[in-house]
C-alpha cells in the first residue's frame, strides 16, 4: 500500500513529474495527428488512383493493341467469371496535345485513352472527377454550382454553357471572314473562298484563319490567335464546298467528331494576383474549345496521326500525375484515326481492358487465373496496386520514416524521465535508506519507481490521446484560426487539391503510440529503480 501511496505523492505535488507528463503527452499528440493527416492523405490518394483505374487491368505488350476484344473478355470471363462484375476495353497511347494561349502554340505530351463512358462508369466512378458535375469551389466558397445533375450520365456533350461559348466564338470567326472575304479580291480557282478552310471536322487538318490553304493542310498546328480558336460553321450560312454542290448548315456549338475530357493540370497554371495577393487558377483552355492531338498509327512502320477534338469537360482527380497527364476520348473516333478498325472484319482494336471485381480482396487469385489463361508474352494482368506500386510504395516508406522520426520524440521524452529518476534517487537516498530500515524490500523499492514510470506514462499518453484527437477532430477550424491570424492561407485548396485537410483515425494506432509511450516511460525508469534498489540502508544513512 506504501508505494501506491509514494506514487501518487510524488505525481500530485512534483513539478518535475509534470514536466515528464507534457513531454509523453507532446510527443503522443504529435504522433496521432501526424498519423491521422498522413492516413487521410494516403485514403484519398489511393482512392482517387482507384477511381482513375480499376481493380484489375489486362493490358497488351504492343501499342498496336488486339483484335476482337470480345473474345479476349470471354476468356477472361471463362478463367474467373465468378469474381468479375463488369469490363471494358479501352485504347491507351501515348500522344502529344497542343493548343494556343497568348499568341503561341503550347504542346505538351500525353497519355490519350480511349473510352467507352456507358462501360467505363461501370468500373470506376469518372464521373466524380469531372468539374460540369461538380461545384466550383475557391477560397472555401461556392462560386459555382454544378453544371449537370448526377443523376444525369456522363456523356460526349457539351453543356448549356460550353455550347454558348462555342456558338459566341464561332460567329465572331464567321463575321471575321466575312470581313475579309467581302473586302478583299478573292481569286476565282479552287480553295479560294476563306470559307473553305473554316472546316475544323476534317482529320489532321485544324482550322485556320490566316496563312495559306496548302499551309493549312499541312500543318496541324497553323498559326491561329487566342481569340480565333476552331470552331464550327455558323448554321445560319449554306456554304459551297469545292465540287460545287451545297453543304448543310451545322449548328456551332456542335462539337467535332473527335471528343476529349482533359485533365486540368494539362490547361491550368496558378498565378499570384498582384492586386490581392492571393494565388488564382488560370485555365487556358475551357469546356467548348478545340484542340490539336497527335499520335502514332497502329501497325508498321508507325505514321503520325493529327486530328481536332473538342474539349467536352475537364477533370481533376486530385492526382497531378493523372491531371497532367491523361486525356479521356471517345474510343471508336480514337479507334478509326489510328486505324485500329479491320477494313474487312470490322473488328476493332484494343490495348486494355479494365475489370471491376465483386470483391476486391479476390484480386490475387483473379490475377493468378488470368495469368495462367492469357499468353505471358502478348499480355500483362496486373491490379491497381501492383500498376501504381512505385507510387503508392513511395508513400509507404515516406509514412514509415516519418513515424521512426516522430517516435524519436517520445524517446527524447523517455531519456528526460531517466534523468529526472536519477535526481531523484540522488535526491532522495536518505529517504530511500530508511524505508529499507523499516523493513522495505529492495523489489519493493524498485517497484516504487517502476510505478511511478508506468503513472507518468499512463497519465502522459492519456492526455496526449486526448489532446490529439480534439486537434484531429478540428484541425480545419484550427487551420482557418492560422489563416486569420497570419493573414496566408496554410492549406490551399488550389495546391493540394483539397477542400480540407483529410485526416483518417485508426483506433489501432491510437492504441500502439499510447502502448508505445507508456513502455518507453517504464524502461527509463528500469535503471534509477534498479539503483534504488540496491542501496544499502546502513550506507545510505551514512551518508546523510
Amino acid at each position: 500500500m506504501y508505494k501506491i501511496l509514494l506514487c501518487l505523492r510524488y505525481l500530485r505535488t512534483r513539478y518535475i513529474a509534470l514536466a515528464s507528463i507534457v513531454s509523453v503527452m507532446l510527443g503522443v499528440a504529435t504522433m496521432i495527428v501526424v498519423n491521422s493527416v498522413m492516413a487521410g492523405f494516403s485514403t484519398e490518394m489511393r482512392d482517387r488512383i482507384h477511381g482513375i483505374l480499376a481493380d484489375v487491368i489486362v493490358e497488351t505488350t504492343s501499342l498496336d493493341g488486339t483484335y476482337d476484344p470480345e473474345k479476349q473478355m470471354a476468356i477472361i470471363r471463362q478463367a474467373a467469371g465468378d469474381d468479375i462484375e463488369q469490363m471494358t476495353a479501352t485504347v491507351e497511347i501515348y500522344g502529344m496535345l497542343s493548343f494556343e494561349f497568348g499568341g503561341q502554340w503550347i504542346t505538351r505530351p500525353v497519355t490519350l485513352i480511349g473510352i467507352k463512358l456507358e462501360e467505363k462508369a461501370k468500373v470506376g466512378p469518372l464521373v466524380n472527377y469531372l468539374d460540369s458535375y461538380n461545384a466550383l469551389r475557391e477560397d472555401g466558397r461556392i462560386v459555382r454550382a454544378p453544371l449537370r445533375n448526377r443523376d444525369v450520365p456522363a456523356g460526349w456533350t457539351l453543356t448549356a454553357d460550353a455550347k454558348a461559348y462555342r456558338r459566341e466564338w464561332t460567329d465572331r470567326q464567321r463575321w471575321r471572314l466575312e470581313q475579309l472575304y467581302d473586302h478583299g479580291e478573292p481569286d476565282n480557282g479552287p480553295g479560294a473562298n476563306p470559307f473553305d478552310q473554316f472546316d475544323p471536322r476534317a482529320t489532321g487538318k485544324p482550322a485556320t484563319t490566316t496563312g495559306d490553304d496548302n499551309a493549312a493542310s499541312e500543318n496541324p498546328f497553323g498559326p491561329k490567335a487566342e481569340s480565333e480558336k476552331p470552331k464550327a460553321e455558323n448554321p445560319q450560312r449554306k456554304t459551297k464546298n469545292r465540287s460545287g454542290a451545297k453543304e448543310d448548315p451545322i449548328d456551332p456549338a456542335e462539337p467535332l467528331d473527335g471528343r476529349i475530357y482533359i485533365g486540368r493540370g494539362l490547361i491550368s497554371f496558378l498565378y499570384k494576383d498582384p492586386l490581392t495577393g492571393k494565388t488564382a487558377t488560370r485555365m487556358m483552355v475551357r469546356p467548348g474549345d478545340d484542340v490539336a492531338i497527335s499520335t502514332v498509327s497502329a501497325g508498321r512502320p508507325p505514321e503520325a496521326r493529327h486530328f481536332n477534338a473538342t474539349v467536352v469537360d475537364v477533370f481533376k482527380s486530385g492526382m497531378s500525375e493523372y491531371d497532367s497527364n491523361l486525356v479521356f476520348c471517345n474510343i471508336e473516333y480514337l479507334q478509326q484515326v489510328r486505324g485500329m478498325v479491320d477494313p474487312t472484319t470490322g473488328s476493332r482494336a484494343i490495348t486494355s481492358i479494365q475489370i471491376k471485381l465483386k470483391d476486391y480482396t479476390q484480386a490475387k487469385a483473379v490475377v493468378a487465373r488470368l495469368r495462367a489463361a492469357f499468353p505471358p508474352g502478348m499480355f500483362t494482368v496486373r491490379t491497381w496496386e501492383q500498376k501504381q506500386g512505385p507510387l503508392l510504395a513511395a508513400v509507404d516508406v515516406e509514412s514509415a520514416i516519418l513515424n521512426v522520426l516522430l517516435f524519436l520524440i517520445i524517446a527524447v521524452a523517455g531519456f528526460g524521465i531517466l534523468a529526472i529518476f536519477y535526481m531523484i534517487v540522488v535526491e532522495k537516498t536518505r529517504d530511500i535508506g530508511i524505508l529499507k530500515a523499516l523493513g522495505a524490500s529492495s523489489r519493493g523499492v524498485m517497484s516504487i519507481f517502476l510505478s511511478y514510470g508506468l503513472g507518468l506514462g499512463i497519465v502522459g499518453s492519456g492526455v496526449g490521446v486526448g489532446l490529439g484527437l480534439m486537434f484531429v477532430y478540428y484541425i480545419n477550424e484550427i487551420e482557418a484560426l492560422i489563416t486569420v491570424i497570419t493573414g496566408r492561407k496554410v492549406f490551399d485548396e488550389k495546391i493540394y487539391y483539397f477542400p480540407s485537410i483529410p485526416t483518417d483515425v485508426h483506433a489501432g494506432m491510437v492504441f500502439w503510440v499510447a502502448m508505445g509511450a507508456i513502455v518507453i516511460a517504464v524502461l527509463a525508469s528500469i535503471l534509477p529503480a534498479r539503483r534504488a534498489s540496491r542501496l544499502h540502508p546502513v550506507e545510505a544513512l551514512r551518508f546523510e
